[in-house]
């Protein structure tokens, strides 16, 4: 496979509490909504992309980017995201990303893939030396019935669902930084003293 069999699947639907309710893909960062970032670090040519959010639908259309909300009711966390993400795309992969990580490896599509086909795995999770990063991953569509059943069942724990399924690990060595998750204000404004010339 390469990375035209790749959706990307940005999301954007959490309540960011921490941020005073702010919806986090569209705080500035450095002159740019912080989900511009993640996009340009992670999206490749001819990549199809997605956005998935709850709130500011029309915001995040004017990247122009398809938006599509989560199907079930309620904020139920980054899976019903994976599980949006996985129907409406057409790809046999799908790239699953937070809006909150502007840092992301700029290779991170091209060595999840390579790691999935290695291993023969039905995902691949994106770590660092010390933990996993479990929603920044590589899924294989097939898996959408599994992800609905699960949380049919009433389950919301991503790592419970993935002890169902083989999942590669693909480390990133030294780069815990990539993977920062932007959650206060005091880390927006590190963020922008580091991307800003």
């Amino acid at each position: 496979m390469t990375l035209n069999d790749i959706t990307l699947a940005v999301l954007a639907g959490g309540q960011a509490r921490r941020m005073g309710g702010d919806d986090k893909g569209l705080i500035p960062v450095a002159g740019q909504p912080m989900i511009r970032h993640v996009l340009n670090r992670v999206q490749q040519p001819g990549m199809t992309t997605m956005i998935i959010a709850n709130r500011n639908q029309q915001q995040y259309a004017e990247l122009g980017l398809p938006v599509h909300a989560d199907e079930l009711p309620g904020f139920m966390g980054p899976m019903a995201g994976m599980a949006v993400a996985m129907s409406r795309a057409t790809t046999p992969l799908v790239l699953i990303c937070p809006c909150d990580t502007p840092k992301l490896p700029a290779d991170l599509a091209h060595r999840l893939l390579t790691a999935l086909e290695a291993e023969e795995a039905d995902a691949a999770v994106a770590c660092d030396d010390e933990r996993e990063h479990p929603v920044v991953i590589l899924l294989k569509r097939e898996l959408l019935g599994s992800i609905e059943q699960f949380l049919a069942a009433g389950d919301r724990k991503i790592d419970l669902w993935y002890g169902q399924h083989k999942v590669a690990r693909c480390v990133f060595h030294g780069a815990a930084d990539a993977f920062a998750n932007i959650n206060t204000p005091e880390q927006r404004q590190e963020l922008e003293q580091q991307l800003l010339p």
